[in-house]
């Protein structure tokens, strides 16, 4: 069971990997999108999606992260959530209540254990279709079931964030989809709070002060590159990402790491995995890389630094303190 969720999760991050290289063919785009997000909103044809103060839901149109307009005429009373960073997302702006599907590896928060489950890598479209969602919050790494379930019909919400800005604008999206516009703004602010405390704590380190780190996926050697939230993740923490230089999440060779000798190895695979750190502290051919002989191996929860939602700057501060304990609580 532990290889199965770990193989999964290994297929996921190299999804993330794959919708963050579609996001980069959109990038040309964007700031004729912007222009035309500003003047959808100057012209009133875009609105918030939070209640009014009659405690009435404004009809919205919103367009997702696969550039399609999506609009929610009422307040959704149903609401099925198909990968897990999309489901904490909705629970974190208020509307957990709501949901009526979830994913087989949804885990948080814990209300999600007794929702129905709609399937895992492979949705069941008519288990979701037979819940009578109002809105289905997807992913891009749903990839081809996003456009089964609207052919079936269903009103699918997709998301897709790849750093702390679309992070952001996904948590934003869902709150003004639900009608929980508020909530979303505290939990963004929230975030926002995280990270600058982070970087006050260590806005005083020099260049070579700077930690080398090495944050492992998987024990074959995947991490995240440039473009990754994993690296911003580094970067913010103040670190030095030593795959900096490769794009996405590559696959890693040994001498790759060996050579970069990192002072500090992040593992996030021990939830699914017996004795993450160990492996790595006993791996033969690692026994002069500084992070090694100085035993700087951690294990951190995958979900909370490989998940593109509102817990990922509880991430961030985890990763800081164990990178620079004395200087992040």
């Amino acid at each position: 069971m532990q290889k199965k969720i770990w193989l999964w999760l290994l297929s996921l991050v190299l999804a993330v990997g794959l919708a963050a290289c579609q996001g980069d063919q959109s990038e040309d785009e964007t700031p004729e999108q912007n222009e035309d997000t500003e003047q959808q909103e100057e012209n009133g044809d875009e609105s918030s999606g939070e209640e009014t103060e009659s405690g009435e839901f404004e009809e919205v149109t919103l367009t997702d992260k696969s550039d399609t307009e999506v609009t929610v005429e009422e307040k959704p009373e149903k609401i099925v959530s198909v990968i897990p960073s999309a489901t904490e997302t909705v629970f974190a702006v208020g509307a957990g209540e709501e949901v009526v599907g979830v994913s087989e590896w949804a885990n948080y928060p814990e209300e999600v254990n007794d929702i129905e489950k709609v399937g895992d890598q492979q949705l069941n479209i008519e288990k979701i279709v037979s819940l009578e969602p109002d809105l289905v919050v997807a992913d891009l790494n749903n990839a081809d079931d996003i456009e089964a379930m609207r052919q079936a019909g269903l009103n699918v919400l997709v998301l897709g964030a790849q750093n702390l800005e679309e992070v952001y604008k996904d948590i934003e999206l869902v709150g003004q989809a639900t009608g929980h516009m508020d909530q979303a703004t505290e939990v963004i602010e929230q975030m926002k709070s995280d990270v600058t405390e982070v970087q006050n704590a260590v806005s005083d380190l020099s260049e070579d002060e700077k930690k080398r780190v090495w944050i492992e996926v998987g024990p074959e050697l995947y991490s995240g590159g440039e473009g990754s939230f994993i690296d911003e993740l580094i970067n913010l923490a103040g670190g030095v990402n030593i795959i900096g230089d490769q794009e996405g999440w590559p696959q890693v060779s040994e001498e790759v790491v060996l050579e970069k000798d990192p002072e500090v190895i992040i593992t996030t695979y021990g939830y699914y995995m017996d004795d993450a750190v160990d492996q790595v502290l006993t791996r033969d051919n690692w026994q002069d890389v500084t992070a090694v002989q100085e035993e700087q191996v951690y294990d951190l929860h995958s979900d909370v630094l490989t998940r593109p939602g509102p817990r990922l700057t509880e991430g961030l501060k985890e990763l800081a303190h164990s990178i620079y304990p004395d200087l992040v609580e």
